[in-house]
């Protein structure tokens, strides 16, 4: 639960958020992190600051190539957050679920054993 309160407070701002979803986006070739300041428009500086945030939330990771740093999301620590959030989800009232939705409840709560 700590990790997921940690990447939930990290996507909780605007910017970060914008910049998570262009790196998922982007997959798993990820993206330049100039590449990525130019898509968001906003200062270098405050582009470090908001990556170290998703760093440490483990939502992602860089690698230096030569000159340039390739930022890309982290999709394990991405699904670990889903499954996270989904797991309980409709287990009171399977029931209610959407059949589309990326709710999967196992069973009712009142069939567990």
């Amino acid at each position: 639960m700590p990790d997921a309160l940690l990447a939930l407070s990290a996507l909780g701002h605007e910017t970060r958020l914008s910049a998570f979803r262009l790196l998922v986006r982007a997959g798993h070739a990820g993206m330049p992190v100039g590449d990525l300041r130019d898509r968001l428009d906003i200062p270098s500086a405050t582009l470090s600051a908001h990556l170290n945030t998703l760093r440490a939330a483990k939502l992602v990771t860089n690698e230096r190539e030569g000159r340039v740093i390739r930022v890309r999301a982290d999709y394990t620590q991405m699904n670990s957050l889903l499954g996270y959030l989904t797991e309980n989800c409709c287990i009171d009232d399977a029931t209610s679920c959407d059949p589309g939705s990326a709710c999967k409840p196992v069973r009712n709560r009142s069939e567990k054993k």
